[in-house]
């Protein structure tokens, strides 16, 4: 199993470890939900046999020198994901998920899969409103909000030119928003779209924004 976005999510117990439901081998980045350092790691049962076989396909052949920075900042980041601090992270994090969607909802703005189960909506604003996910990627950034334009399923957009936009909450889960900032920001976020080359509307969302990021800021032990 890949859990690479959803690992800090398994690891604050929002979600299933995949262990339970019988896997034998996880793999995962570090970052991410996480909330560690750009890396990797992989996971298994208590199978030497096992351990063994990826051991050997890892390093030499693989695997270089390792960065002992590296290991170290991972280390921070498991000792994190044990404490109770990290587990109310990762359940607000759902929560404020949930805030976004049901904004986006109220909005008629449709998300593929109907919503989300996690961390990350995906949502169809070309079909939903006739804007590109490149150009709502473009036109958030400018009032300061930062996500991806997104191919959806079933798509008839180029990939770089797509129909949908994703995004997430870690990020701003970890600056202290909850679910009021959060379905505020979904506000703000569609005010853009509907109005994108409306300068006077982006220059007011703008100023929002920046008010947020003022009254949340990333926290000094992440600085």
């Amino acid at each position: 199993a890949d859990m690479a976005h959803i690992a800090g999510l398994i690891a604050g117990g929002a979600l299933r470890n995949p262990f339970d439901d019988g896997f034998d081998v996880i793999t995962s980045t570090t970052h991410k939900t996480l909330r560690g350092p750009r890396g990797g790691i992989i996971l298994t049962r208590e199978s030497e046999e096992i351990a063994k076989k990826i051991d050997k396909t890892v390093f030499p052949g693989i695997q270089g020198g390792p960065h002992m920075h590296t290991i170290a900042a991972k280390a921070v980041a498991f000792g994190e994901a044990m404490t109770p601090a990290f587990k109310k992270y990762a359940g607000q994090i759902l929560k404020n998920a949930k805030a976004m969607e049901e904004v986006f909802r109220k909005n008629n703005i449709r998300m593929i899969g109907g919503g989300t189960d996690n961390h990350l909506i995906l949502a169809d604003v070309f079909g939903s409103l006739g804007i590109t996910g490149k150009e709502a990627q473009t036109a958030l950034d400018e009032v300061g909000i930062t996500l991806n334009m997104n191919v959806i399923a079933d798509d008839t957009r180029k990939p770089l030119d797509p129909s949908g936009i994703r995004f997430g909450t870690p990020a701003i889960t970890t600056r202290g928003f909850k679910e009021k900032e959060c379905a505020r920001v979904a506000e703000l976020m569609i005010k853009v779209l509907k109005n994108k080359d409306d300068k006077k509307v982006k220059e007011f969302v703008h100023k929002e924004i920046k008010k947020l990021a003022k009254k949340f800021p990333i926290p000094k032990r992440f600085v």
